[in-house]
């Protein structure tokens, strides 16, 4: 299962804003309009977003191919305009940076091209195989017969393919090990009904879809086990952003005491940060609180605020799945002595 797929002059984007309801597949040969699929969330998830913006790169680099004097302000001006095209996930502008690495290497002239694609093609492989190992280590942690909450989408879509948390879900189901996977819906966008959902049931995982506000009722009758999810960006002390909810997630689970673990690449971990007061969070629009599925149920006038995603303490941590193993307490120390 896949949603990114590279065609040598063009990209080919699934289009999860039409999901479930629709598997529909569109090329983009303009760097332009992949950083607005990357805004309008039909290309999602921090590792997606940093292959998509990789491969955009490419495209911008062909535009220019014939116009050796325009090809340095126009790689720059495609740099700029993907890294405006979301805030939050670090993943984004980790991938500009390889990209730009590349372009400095080669002296920002249309013979970088082959190497643009060799090393976009390299980001993608390279997130493939982190999320295979993530999840061999992260179903180390699933008992037999477990049933797992997750929140949000951080499966095969969101990534290069096979997924964070969800590539940890399928690594324990394909051991056994997996008796329910309970989806919380996530509004206001519904990754996890829409997404999350669609992937374990074409996995033939067993799931169940239940809105957010359950998650709480299932942990008090100990029909929860454990909980995996993903991130967006993680700071150097273990504090991270995810899909708005994630933080009620975390505090919940250390009331029931209820395992509660974070699954990411490296791409994910900005050590440049000490905290994560200092992770932007990115507002969108109050359409998406004020209607659904295009249909307006508020009143007009209502203020509304609507950030992406919230920013957990590293305090509510059970550990960290990552491509190099579980991390466990104390955070900061480890992920320096592990990707400083």
């Amino acid at each position: 299962m896949d949603a990114i797929r590279w065609k040598g002059t063009a990209l080919a984007l699934l289009d999860q804003t039409r999901l479930p309801v629709e598997e529909v597949w569109d090329d983009y040969t303009d760097y332009r309009a992949v950083a607005e699929a990357i805004r309008r969330l039909v290309v999602r998830g921090a590792p997606a977003i940093g292959i998509s913006a990789a491969y955009a790169v490419c495209l911008a680099a062909l535009e220019h191919q014939d116009r050796p004097g325009d090809f340095r302000p126009g790689l720059e001006a495609a740099l700029e305009t993907l890294a405006a095209s979301r805030p939050t996930a670090v993943n984004l502008f980790w991938a500009l940076d390889r990209m730009r690495g590349v372009l400095e290497a080669q002296g920002w002239t249309p013979q970088a091209i082959p190497a643009l694609i060799r090393e976009a093609e390299a980001i993608h492989r390279e997130d493939i195989a982190m999320n295979r190992k993530m999840g061999k280590h992260g179903a180390s942690l699933v008992p037999k017969g477990a049933r797992i909450l997750t929140h949000c989408n951080a499966g095969a879509i969101a990534t290069g393919g096979y997924g964070t948390a969800l590539g940890v879900v399928r690594a324990a189901h394909a051991a056994g090990h997996v008796a329910m996977v309970y989806c919380d819906e996530t509004r206001p966008l519904l990754q996890g009904a829409r997404l999350t959902a669609w992937e374990l049931v074409r996995d033939g995982i067993p799931a169940t879809l239940i809105t957010d506000g359950m998650a709480a009722s299932l942990m008090a009758q100990g029909k929860i086990d454990l909980v995996f999810l993903g991130c967006d960006r993680m700071a150097a002390n273990g504090d991270f952003a995810n899909k708005i909810g994630t933080y009620s997630v975390a505090v919940l689970a250390q009331y029931h005491g209820i395992p509660f673990y974070t699954v990411l690449p490296s791409s994910t971990i900005d050590l440049t940060i000490p905290d994560g007061k200092h992770i932007v969070i990115e507002e969108r629009s109050p359409e998406e609180v004020t209607h659904f599925a295009g249909v307006q149920t508020a009143p007009e006038g209502v203020g509304v605020y609507n950030p992406a995603f919230d920013v957990t303490p590293h305090q509510l941590l059970t550990g960290i799945v990552t491509e190099k193993g579980v991390i466990h307490p104390p955070f900061r120390e480890k992920l320096e002595a592990l990707f400083g």
